[in-house]
């Protein structure tokens, strides 16, 4: 097993350079047919997916879905506004590591408060706020892949030589699967609470 490390690192570096949110100013301010919302994710998003070929970033029967369970106002005749496309931008990046019960905790309180509001804060603000961080947290996700990869690369040093390059990508794999794994569990710990504080917010 042959595996040029400077080109794998060197194109992991490359992908993380090349993550781009949709900026909020950059979705149409005029209320969307279905259609016209999922031809503008797939073209926005497409290029983040695993295989941007065959995989479909929105469909009309996800949208329908994520009506039917909450996790979305539904629209108002038949036509879907800035907000709606912005609260379908945090759907996206969520679904790949929550149940469609813990974005709905999570998005409820965000659709309840701040959907369509004249106040200070809303959904626009929010996910402004929020990708506002992603400069920064790439510079440091680099120096952490960096990290992890570098540690990998220094064990295994007595394994046979043709199995030294796969245990030690196999380790690089399992470092950022557990650092996954790890994030991942703080998040549903963090959605239980906020759970559990609606059921009691609810209760009184």
């Amino acid at each position: 097993m042959t595996i040029d490390k400077d080109d794998l690192l060197n194109s992991i570096m490359e992908s993380l350079d090349r993550i781009q949110h949709i900026k909020s100013e950059d979705i149409p301010g005029i209320d969307l047919y279905m259609d016209q919302v999922t031809t503008f994710m797939e073209s926005r998003l497409k290029n983040t997916s695993r295989n941007p070929e065959s995989d479909k970033v929105l469909t009309k029967t996800m949208i329908n879905n994520y009506a039917k369970n909450d996790l979305l106002p539904p629209p108002v005749k038949k036509k879907y506004s800035k907000e709606h496309v912005l609260m379908l931008i945090f759907i996206y990046y969520f679904k790949g590591i929550l149940s469609i019960n813990d974005i709905q905790t999570l998005l409820e309180p965000v659709s309840r408060k701040y959907f369509q509001t004249d106040g200070n804060i809303d959904i626009s603000r929010i996910y402004d706020e929020v990708f506002s961080l992603e400069k920064s947290q790439v510079e440091v996700l680099k120096e952490d892949i960096l990290h992890k990869f570098e540690t990998a690369q220094g064990i295994f040093g007595d394994a046979p030589e043709e199995d030294r390059e796969f245990l030690r990508m196999f380790s690089f794999v399992g470092l950022l699967g557990f650092d996954v794994y790890i994030k991942k569990l703080l998040i549903e710990k963090m959605v239980d609470e906020l759970r559990k504080s609606g059921e009691q917010e609810k209760g009184k």
